[in-house]
């Protein structure tokens, strides 16, 4: 498995080897050791999926606040899409700033996207399909949280198809960072 780092700290790219034939492929998605080593180690507690039926669809900017905070481990299944994490630990050298990746399930690649971040993601195909291992706490809707997808002072650079009248309602009412109250603190 390759593993890639980022100039953000802690969110890591785990690309997994396809051993490919004739018939398709095999690829191991996940070994604990491998991402012990390279991403600390973490209980992983659901495994989340979802379809986005439409090209353009973006969800997000989502994560949950303590004691329920989540780390992410995020692949596609099928489609194709742009994958984002935001540093919302206040005191980061990187606060507010992101990284993000195109995942498929061609290219195999898996973002671990840790608790401090928000996550989010625009569908780059129609039906496409993104699962998740959520590691951390079960989902708690008190500790459910987001962050304005499109806050100009994060300045996430969307994929042109990018729709905004795919949005939740819940969504289109999220806080830009300027607003978000402190929910995690940067620990060098």
């Amino acid at each position: 498995m390759e593993v890639k780092t980022y100039p953000i700290a802690d969110v890591t790219l785990l690309v997994p080897r396809h051993i490919g034939d004739e018939r398709g492929y095999f690829a191991e998605t996940f070994r604990a050791d491998i991402f012990a080593t390279n991403c600390g180690e973490h209980r992983f507690v659901q495994d989340n999926e979802s379809l986005s039926a439409k090209a353009g669809t973006i969800r997000g900017l989502h994560f949950q606040s303590d004691p329920h905070a989540q780390g992410k481990l995020v692949r596609c299944t099928a489609g194709a899409l742009f994958d984002v994490a935001v540093d919302i630990r206040v005191g980061s050298p990187t606060y507010g700033q992101w990284v993000a990746e195109t995942l498929t399930p061609q290219n195999g690649k898996q973002l671990w996207i840790p608790a401090g971040f928000a996550h989010g993601f625009c569908s780059l195909e129609p039906d496409t399909v993104i699962c998740y291992k959520v590691a951390g706490g079960y989902y708690n809707a008190e500790c459910d949280k987001g962050l304005a997808w499109n806050d100009p002072a994060i300045a996430i650079a969307w994929p042109s198809g990018a729709d905004a009248e795919t949005l939740s309602a819940k969504d289109r009412k999220q806080p830009l960072l300027a607003d978000l109250p402190s929910y995690f603190t940067w620990s060098a």
